[in-house]
């Protein structure tokens, strides 16, 4: 399968199980932490509301039910971080947020928007690395990484150049259930981790003991 058609696969995929596993979600309001306009235009689901944070400036939403500001989710200003919604919504972002301190900085702003929360992000120990689709990647020295970058044929984007494989690689990292388990400790024990022959989903779901469902993360490779 080629790498883009793999993406539009294991998106499809991830969209299906929100729907599944929150069927409620067209009556809630959302804040969208790093996703982006054209990515709910594109979704099989809708929500009531979607509220869109992101770094990068959004197009005009061309539908009253999505608005969308430029803002660092892991430095939410006033005005955002004193809203309320139902769900925080969080798509591969985790993982680029910039180091331990900044993904703590992360957790408060989920916790503090929304009694539930779905946050994704790829699995540390999971063989292959879903950004590269490179076995083994994360484990690789960062020199390394920087020429596969430049190289590896499967990547979704190959670095022009060694700056460039370095910049890559330095952006991204992936975390373990540990550190799930940490960040979002009310799920403590509830993480599951699961790869079972032949599946692409490794779904990770929890209940609070107050019965707000929480899911964070899904796994997704």
């Amino acid at each position: 399968m080629r790498p883009a058609r793999w993406e539009r696969t294991r998106r499809s995929k991830r969209w299906d199980w929100l729907r599944a596993t929150i069927p409620q979600l067209e009556s809630m309001s959302v804040i969208d932490l790093g996703g982006t306009v054209d990515a709910w235009l594109r979704a099989p689901i809708r929500s009531a509301s979607v509220h869109i944070i992101n770094l990068d400036p959004q197009p005009a939403p061309p539908a009253d039910w999505i608005r969308a500001d430029q803002a660092d989710a892991c430095s939410l200003p006033p005005n955002i971080s004193g809203g309320s919604y139902d769900l925080v919504f969080s798509n591969s972002v985790l993982e680029h947020v910039g180091g331990h301190a900044q993904r703590m900085r992360f957790a408060d702003s989920v916790h503090r928007l929304a009694d539930q929360h779905w946050v994704q992000t790829p699995y540390r120990y999971f063989p292959i690395e879903p950004h590269w689709l490179c076995p083994g990647f994360q484990f690789l020295p960062l020199a390394v990484r920087a020429e596969v970058a430049r190289r590896w044929p499967l990547a979704h984007e190959r670095a022009a150049s060694r700056q460039d494989g370095l910049r890559g690689a330095l952006s991204v990292e992936l975390i373990s259930r540990a550190e799930m388990s940490f960040y979002f400790p009310q799920l403590d024990g509830a993480i599951r981790a699961h790869d079972g022959p032949g599946q692409v989903d490794n779904r990770d779901q929890g209940l609070e003991p107050s019965g707000h469902r929480r899911i964070s993360p899904r796994w997704v490779h």
